[in-house]
């Protein structure tokens, strides 16, 4: 009997063994986080550290953002630093930029970036020039945040990508998040900035989850204003996005890695200053590039982009000419198919790779 019971046990132990193993070299599941829960991260930590730091806008503070973006934050700050203003963007717009001069940090809140419009001559005239025009003696340190970019069915007048128009303008800092890491950090480092910054976030990724390393959840964590970020490795050619078509891009490389062409993803970050030394040391290695943006193609990112390689030392690596890949040079349709075929898509982004390759 203790033969047979020796037999029977040694498999059982041998079973519990293998699964006390398997169980123990599981890896702990990562933190997802969305890029909605992250801007709030980001602006929490900020009015936590600094009570200088304060939020106006449309709907920020009861109603907690007309994206809930600032969810919780009225609860926690009360009305004196949560501020719900009346729908008047220049109204608002110049009591933050005459708080920033009075020596508080007003982060300024567009319902969408195109109502900011009705605000330019503030952003503008007011906040970027004044610390050259005061010859360095009044600073404007003031975050204009909001979605940018194409949204899903609001049509003309709610589409427009502002990346171009604002990195247009000297005295701004104009970053362009991608990624909950992006997010959280770029929204801290323009709070902090002395100077006026513009963070273009878009509405369709608001609800995007993203892994959050352990970095990122430290309340020290920042993303620095000037520098991009290679998403993807690749020796074949270099692919430069900001906002939401980076993930297209990246969408378009894993496609084209099973043929055997390996893209390298830039993720910009920053608009203006644009990182271009990132830029144009990944085309000396890959020889070719592709720009990708939602925006219109005249006057846009990409074509700076384009000019910057054509006028710097990178220029002699290109084997082909540049291509740029942008959202389509009309006023945004309505009709879901017309939208569609206004903004690139993942198919628009591996024709141009292949074009670019002669594939």
């Amino acid at each position: 009997m203790a033969a047979v019971s020796g037999l029977v046990r040694r498999p059982l132990e041998q079973v519990s063994g293998l699964l006390r193993r398997r169980f123990h070299r599981t890896a702990p599941a990562a933190l997802q986080v969305t890029v909605r829960e992250a801007i709030n991260q980001g602006m929490d930590e900020e009015l936590e550290r600094d009570e200088k730091v304060f939020l106006l806008g449309e709907e920020v503070a009861q109603y907690d953002g007309a994206y809930k973006v600032s969810r919780g934050l009225w609860k926690k700050y009360g009305d004196k630093r949560i501020i719900d203003t009346p729908i008047s963007e220049m109204g608002f717009a110049g009591i933050a930029v005459g708080a920033a001069m009075a020596g508080l940090r007003p982060i300024c809140e567009f319902m969408t970036f195109n109502f900011s419009m009705q605000a330019i001559d503030q952003v503008i005239n007011s906040a970027a020039k004044t610390y050259y025009m005061s010859g360095g003696l009044q600073p404007v340190p003031i975050v204009f945040r909001g979605p940018n970019g194409a949204s899903a069915g609001v049509a003309a007048q709610h589409s427009q990508c502002f990346a171009a128009w604002y990195g247009h303008c000297p005295g701004l800092k104009v970053v362009s998040p991608w990624n909950s890491e992006d997010a959280k950090g770029l929204i801290k480092s323009a709070i902090r900035d002395n100077n006026p910054v513009v963070v273009l976030e878009n509405e369709l990724m608001y609800g995007v989850p993203f892994e959050f390393s352990s970095e990122a959840q430290s309340k020290d964590f920042l993303v620095p204003i000037g520098k991009a970020k290679i998403e993807r490795q690749g020796t074949h050619i270099t692919v430069v996005s900001h906002s939401r078509p980076v993930g297209h891009c990246l969408e378009a490389a894993t496609v084209l890695s099973k043929e055997g062409i390996e893209c390298e993803v830039i993720n910009m970050r920053t608009i203006r200053p644009m990182d271009i030394e990132t830029i144009e040391a990944s085309v000396v290695k890959t020889n070719h590039l592709v720009t990708v943006e939602g925006g219109w193609p005249q006057f846009g990112v990409g074509a700076e982009i384009c000019a910057r390689i054509m006028e710097g030392p990178a220029f002699n690596f290109l084997d082909a000419p540049a291509v740029r890949v942008t959202g389509a040079d009309v006023p945004m349709p309505y009709a879901k198919i017309l939208e569609d075929n206004s903004v690139p898509q993942v198919k628009d982004i591996i024709f141009a790779i292949k074009k670019t390759l002669n594939i």
